[in-house]
């Protein structure tokens, strides 16, 4: 019983640890390049979180490379960041890299006189066309067994979802609906409940669903797609205007 009790008096301060410490991956290139020893000292002096490099960026929780939101340029290159594990720690770096003193702290990096890195380099985008290759039929059917209980999936059919949940024609008003859609099962609450078929990981014993469980195929999920991609979208209205 002593050793329970030392134990959850504990459990605050670990907590607190892991709040202050954020495991981070950067490529040889900005390293040797000295940005990483420039920017880490600066960050960690402001926030008292400790910025421990990693060599593998499959242990790290924010990593530096070619994927993920554009940074800054420099040495020939974009580089882009990636959050990996949604720690305290990693979303104060990740905040303070994408800051105003963030990104003065990086270009200002001059070990010669002249910065290394810039704001990062616009570049044209192809669009290109997305085609659904569900049924949207068989979304109709799917949208409303298995999202109903909580989103209004059709304005025929009144008396379901959830008050300040938004419906699938709100949702369908957003410009990134379809990311939305298409990863809705990792994203919270959903991945609470949610099961897609050899994708996601089956529920921990210690930790089961906490309402009847969602369970799909990626079938189904290519229909709810196909299905929200024929729908009007909501009237959100005009973009907010900050005064």
């Amino acid at each position: 019983m002593r050793v329970l009790v030392m134990i959850l008096a504990l459990l605050p301060g670990l907590a607190m640890a892991d709040d202050r410490r954020v495991a981070f991956y950067a490529p040889a290139a900005l390293i040797e390049a000295g940005l990483i020893q420039h920017i880490a000292p600066r960050f960690s002096l402001k926030t008292q979180v400790k910025v421990a490099l990693v060599d593998d960026p499959s242990q790290a929780e924010l990593v530096l490379g070619p994927e993920g939101r554009a940074l800054f340029s420099g040495l020939g290159e974009t580089w882009h960041m990636e959050v990996r594990a949604a720690t305290k720690g990693a979303q104060r770096f990740a905040d303070w890299l994408t800051s105003d003193v963030g990104r003065r702290t990086i270009q200002g990096f001059a070990p010669d006189g002249a910065p290394l890195f810039t704001e990062p380099a616009v570049q044209e985008v192809a669009v290109a066309k997305v085609e659904m290759t569900g049924d949207a039929i068989a979304g109709q059917g799917v949208s409303w067994d298995k999202c109903g209980r909580c989103h209004v999936t059709e304005r025929s059919r009144g008396g379901f979802g959830i008050g300040s949940t938004p419906s699938f024609f709100v949702l369908r008003g957003f410009e990134d609906w379809q990311a939305r859609f298409a990863g809705f099962y990792a994203l919270k609450p959903h991945a609470a409940f949610t099961q897609l078929e050899d994708v996601t990981d089956p529920f921990p014993i210690d930790r089961p669903s906490p309402i009847a469980p969602v369970e799909m195929t990626l079938d189904d999920l290519e229909a709810i797609l196909a299905y929200v991609a024929a729908l009007d979208p909501a009237d959100l209205g005009d973009p907010l205007k900050h005064q």
